[in-house]
């Protein structure tokens, strides 16, 4: 494991944000979808691509929280420009279970 000082980290921004509506992504390479994720006033929303089908479905992702890095720069990824990354912990057998806050809080808040 690589260690990164306390200023590395505080270059993060991972930010808590509402998602507004999902998409199916079949343009993908690996099954995805389409996530359209409200980080409130300051941020605005963020478009990201989400390997996520396994554990969810669109029903399920509607209105949940999520915590995402939302200062790295766009990535095209075929014909979908994400802005933010959706953070979540990959199982053993390559699922994604999504990182999120456990009770509801503030569309933009940052991860302390």
């Amino acid at each position: 494991m690589n260690e990164i000082g306390w200023d590395d980290f505080e270059k993060v921004e991972l930010r808590v944000g509402t998602i507004l509506s999902v998409d199916e992504f079949p343009e993908a390479r690996r099954p995805a979808y389409k996530l359209r994720v409200d980080f409130g006033d300051d941020i605005g929303i963020r478009k990201s691509s989400a390997q996520i089908t396994d554990l969810y479905s669109p029903v399920d992702l509607v209105g949940k929280q999520v915590l995402a890095v939302v200062n790295f720069p766009a990535k095209q990824i075929g014909p979908f420009m994400s802005e933010c990354l959706v953070t979540g912990l990959v199982t053993q057998s390559g699922d994604v279970v999504l990182a999120v806050p456990d009770r509801e809080v503030a569309n933009g808040l940052r991860l302390a």
